[in-house]
Order: C-alpha cells, then sequence, then structure tokens
C-alpha cells in the first residue's frame, strides 16, 4: 500500500508550512472505481445520521465497518503511508470518513470552518486526505486558508445556517473553551492566500486538521463526489470540548487518551 515516493520532502514541508498539499496521482485506478462504488453505495443505503442541509448536497460518515470498500481503502490503500510520511508520525489512526456530494446544481456553499474544533480530540499530528472521484474544476473545489493552521482555535459552525456552536452552559467555562474565538471574515482579509486546485481521480488535497477552508457549491453540470477520511498521529490525545461532539462517538476515552485506546472504534492501521 506504500505511497512513500510520491510523497516527497518538499511535499511535507509544503504541508506543515502552508496546512495543505496537493498530490498527483497518489491513488490508482483501482482505488478511485472501489471509492466511486462505495460512495454510490452511501447513496443508496445512507445511515441514521446522513444528512442533506440543502438541495443537492448529501454528506454522511462513520461507515467504514459496513461499506467493504472503504473497510479496504483504510487498511491497504496509499492512505496511510501519505498519513506516516506527511505528518512524521510512528503511528497512523484511522479516525473516519466522510462521503461529501455535491450533485449539478447545488447552491449551498460549505462555509469557512476548522475541523478540529468539531472532534474531541486535540494534536497537530492530525490531518484529513480530501480525495475526488469526479474531475474537479477550481469552481467547485476545496478552498483553504493558507497557514491558517497556525492562527489558533475557531469556534465550529453549522454547515446548514452558518451559525456558531454555542457551548454547553456546565463545560463552557473550561479553560480550553476559552481558546477559541470567532473565524474571521476571510472575504475581508485581503492579505489571505486562497489554496484551491483543480482536481482529477487519482489527485488529492491533505490538509491539517485545523486549517481554516470551505468549498464552493456546485454551479456545473458535473456531480462532486468527495470522499473525505480523517487520520490521527503520535501526538493526539482525547479533549472534550464544550459542545456537541461531531461525531458524537468516542468510546470511553478520558482526557489525555490516545484515540488508539478505543481500537474497535478508530483502528490503528500503522504501528
Amino acid at each position: 500500500m506504500s505511497s512513500q515516493s510520491t510523497v516527497t520532502p518538499e511535499d511535507v514541508a509544503t504541508f506543515w508550512e502552508d496546512g495543505a498539499v496537493c498530490l498527483r496521482k497518489v491513488f490508482p485506478p483501482d482505488w478511485i472505481a472501489k471509492m466511486t462504488a462505495g460512495i454510490e453505495t452511501s447513496l443508496l443505503h445512507p445511515s441514521p445520521i446522513a444528512k442533506n442541509p440543502s438541495p443537492g448536497f448529501f454528506y454522511d460518515y462513520i461507515n467504514w465497518k459496513n461499506i467493504p470498500q472503504f473497510q479496504d481503502f483504510v487498511f491497504h490503500s496509499p492512505a496511510a503511508d501519505i498519513v506516516k510520511t506527511l505528518l512524521k508520525t510512528r503511528v497512523v489512526t484511522f479516525y473516519f470518513e466522510h462521503v461529501l456530494v455535491k450533485e449539478p446544481g447545488t447552491l449551498s456553499e460549505t462555509p469557512w470552518h476548522q475541523d478540529q474544533s468539531y472532534y474531541p480530540f486535540n494534536g497537530e499530528q492530525a490531518c484529513s486526505i480530501w480525495m475526488p472521484v469526479d474531475p474537479v474544476s477550481k469552481e467547485t473545489t476545496l478552498r483553504l486558508v493558507k497557514g491558517s493552521h497556525k492562527w489558533g482555535l475557531f469556534y465550529p459552525k453549522k454547515f446548514a445556517t452558518a451559525a456558531t456552536y454555542t457551548g454547553q452552559s456546565d463545560v463552557f467555562q473550561d479553560a480550553e473553551a476559552l481558546d477559541y474565538k470567532e473565524i474571521p471574515d476571510i472575504s475581508h482579509l485581503p492579505s489571505c492566500a486562497i489554496l484551491e486546485w483543480q482536481l482529477e481521480p487519482g489527485d488529492c488535497i491533505v490538509f491539517h486538521m485545523k486549517t481554516i477552508h470551505g468549498a464552493y457549491g456546485n454551479s456545473t453540470e458535473e456531480r462532486r463526489r468527495v470522499l473525505s477520511t480523517r487520520w490521527f498521529g503520535d501526538d493526539v490525545t482525547f479533549s472534550k470540548k464544550p459542545w456537541e461532539h461531531s461525531p458524537p462517538f468516542f468510546g470511553n476515552l478520558v482526557t489525555g487518551n490516545h484515540p488508539s485506546l478505543a481500537k474497535d472504534l478508530f483502528p490503528v492501521v500503522i504501528s
């Protein structure tokens, strides 16, 4: 499953400096075919937590145990080796997969947000692999704020309304909660550089879980189907957030635990 030869030292440096890197032709056609089939299975048989935030926009997650193509991807695709190399980690732990589909004519934009604020985990060795199975134009691609993984922590946003999550009164005054702030209005920060790439099947974007990102709707006549997988390295630990966690599954972990201690939920792929 090795893809170490396709991830260069320059890619590693770019990931840590910019908070994201585009990798070309790292997933062979057979993996694209398998993930296409897996995504279609997800669309045909959505889980109870699948959502349609707006017409044409579908997402579902945490189905890797039930969709064989996704399970195969976790343990046998080049993904884990890519993560190991980019994160400079010894252990690679899988968190979950996220199917993201925007059908032609989808108007809904994905608001600027930071993934790590949604999750009950903190750490620097944490990333997502955003892998399309369709060609992705600049009009529908993922957009990332260059270097924003160094800006600190931000309150999560609701995808349907772009409203900021509110804290639960009993934990909102935790010291960690005080470290969060509102995501700035990116459109009014002229000094921001936006990273966006046109992609072909086999390409992917790997980004740090603290990188602020969003996406346009899909104004084209082509589908935009993406499998986004989340991964952890050595330094990630469980950390309860002062709002509802998404996804809300973390087993019996307590503060300071590495996610691999809940191995049935978060399997170690490389050790």
